[in-house]
């Protein structure tokens, strides 16, 4: 074998090779292909087979992984979004760290560790990983829900604090060289870098990113290596000045967010970032030595409890005090269950400065390979565990929740003959005809875009998730004669829960008596959603397909299927 993993070109195909191995173990085995990808960089590293001998090259495209998956967010944040949950974002994230280092700390105290290993140890159980997070609120479509965009924003709080920890930790090892005053110069720079990067951006798209954009859509293959270009400049000048490569990519993001192309690029970058992640888990892997795992197994349960309970309790808490819903705190909460790849970075410098040994590294290493497993699964199934935890949440919710997005409907109003989930370009199409027509519409989307979208048509629209038993239940029901469902099924590759399924199930619990219709793409969905109660299942493509053919043997268009004054104008795009 080593022989043949003599260049790195070799080493990348038989890791490629295995990655494939162990992703379609873990797809039959139906578990998240995360957990298949750190599975991929165990088996790859020093501990086990040992494939890994180009750090590097694989460093490199790991690297280049984390900056277009962060650029892919920045690239679809609202910059008003961002103003609406600045607030929510930074005290949840610091309220977070904060609770989280002092009951980490005193925990580490009482299993015997001394009081610096113990903050060491306090300070890295605070930090979750963004890569992971977002990769896998982005599978289950969830990153611009309302949970997920708080998530996102307290994440990158998290990742700052992360910052202002290394340059600390810097500064403490320069000024145990005499270089106290060189530790204070660093994060003077890194704070006006980090401003000049935002004046840049501000300033990119203001008078740059439209025109120029335009230009390089007339060759699509140059716009997506423009693309690319500014993520990777963005990261590079980031890690530069201190920032991280995390907070440049997410910075170009942002720069070309106001594009009118953003959704080309998000959608031929997809592929690609999730080929150089694969790199991400893999490096992660192979950087851990399971040699330094043993001396510490009590102690990284209970840290690993602490994080995968305590964590989502503390932001469940902060958020339930600021007035939102219990379940999106939850679901919110949920996120943080794990500690991130820098908490290990971050002890690691310990152990270089002295602060530290080794077994303090091999028990964050523990506490690490655990959380991570277990909350890629708490995520997966975060509906489902909700609905088990509800019963108990009750104290993290206010009589009001005046944080959660307004609703410009009031169900004690009646007369909504329609009740249509998924506010997106083919549910807006639906809900504009039907009001044509006079017929009352309740739009419903857990997307706050979405839901301004359908506001600023005039039409009335109500924040909620269509897995939400609560929510359902407060629902007009009574008066509707038809629950339309156009929200699109995404799989994840381990969660096999259909949210149509699930609505035709809670609607008729709660009482419905009217007709359901949901959509389909599949023809065995169809027959599925059939025999579980729809009444109605709407094929776009089939139907339209039907409708021209009708058109083209003759047919007459009438007032009745198509009317002529709603233009793909009014239909805003998503």
């Amino acid at each position: 074998m080593d022989a043949f993993l003599h260049t790195p070109f070799a080493e990348i195909a038989a890791l490629l090779a295995l990655a494939s191995g162990v992703g379609l173990l873990g797809i039959l085995l139906r578990q998240p292909l995360i957990v298949s990808f750190i599975a991929v960089g165990l088996l790859a590293g020093p501990s086990a087979l040992n494939l890994v001998h180009s750090d590097e090259q694989i460093r490199l495209l790991a690297e280049l992984g984390i900056a277009v998956l962060l650029f892919l967010v920045g690239i679809k944040l609202d910059v008003k979004l961002i103003r609406s949950l600045g607030t929510v974002s930074l005290l949840t994230g610091l309220g977070q760290v904060a609770f989280t280092s002092l009951f980490g700390y005193l925990i580490g105290l009482a299993l015997g560790l001394g009081h610096l290993t113990s903050l060491y140890v306090a300070i890295a159980l605070t930090f979750s990983s963004t890569i992971i997070i977002v990769k896998l609120l982005s599978d289950k479509r969830e990153i611009d829900s309302l949970h997920g965009q708080i998530a996102l924003g307290f994440l990158i709080v998290q990742d700052l604090v992360v910052v202002l920890a290394m340059i600390a930790l810097s500064a403490i090892g320069i000024g145990a060289g005499g270089g106290h005053s060189s530790g204070a110069n660093t994060i003077v720079s890194v704070i006006a870098s980090g401003a000049g990067l935002v004046a840049l951006v501000i300033l990119f798209v203001r008078y740059v990113a439209n025109p120029l954009t335009s230009r390089l859509a007339k060759a699509p293959e140059l716009l997506l290596i423009f693309s690319l270009a500014l993520a990777a400049v963005f990261a590079a000048v980031g890690d530069y000045v201190g920032l991280g490569k995390e907070v440049g990519g997410l910075l170009a993001g942002v720069a070309l967010a106001s594009s009118p192309y953003r959704e080309t690029i998000a959608a031929r970058l997809g592929p690609l970032r999730d080929f150089l992640l694969l790199f991400f888990f893999i490096a992660l892997g192979a950087t851990l030595d399971l040699s330094l795992l043993g001396s510490h197994v009590i102690g990284a349960i209970i840290f690993s409890l602490f994080v995968l309970i305590g964590n989502p309790l503390i932001v469940l808490a902060i958020m339930g005090a600021m007035g939102y819903r219990k379940r999106t705190g939850f679901l919110a909460g949920l996120t943080v269950a794990q500690i991130s790849e820098f908490s290990l970075i971050f002890v690691a410098m310990g152990v270089t400065i002295g602060h530290v040994q080794e077994d303090a590294l091999g028990l964050v290493t523990m506490v690490g390979l655990v959380t991570i497993a277990a909350s890629t699964y708490m995520i997966t199934y975060s509906h489902k565990l909700y609905a088990l935890c509800e019963p108990l949440l009750g104290i993290f919710e206010r009589r009001q929740t005046p944080r959660e997005p307004e609703d410009a409907s009031h169900h004690d109003e009646q007369g909504y003959k329609v009740l249509l989930f998924g506010l997106g370009r083919f549910g807006t199409a639906i809900g504009l005809r039907l009001e044509k027509r006079g017929i009352k519409v309740l739009g419903i989307d857990f997307n706050p875009d979405a839901l301004k979208r359908w506001r600023d048509l005039g039409l009335d629209a109500d924040y909620g998730d269509a897995t939400d038993p609560e929510f359902i239940v407060d629902l007009p029901l009574a008066e509707a004669a038809w629950v339309v469902s156009t929200v699109p099924v995404h799989p994840t590759g381990l969660s096999h829960e259909d949210t149509r399924t699930t609505l035709i199930q809670l609607t008729r619990t709660s009482g419905f008596v009217g007709r359901i219709a949901v959509v389909s793409h599949n023809p065995r969905d169809t027959q599925s959603l059939l025999a579980s109660g729809a009444d109605v299942v709407l094929e776009p493509f089939q139907d339209a397909a039907d409708r021209v053919v009708d058109l083209l043997c003759g047919a007459e268009l009438s007032e009745r299927t198509r009317i002529p004054d709603i233009t793909d104008e009014e239909i805003p795009t998503p």
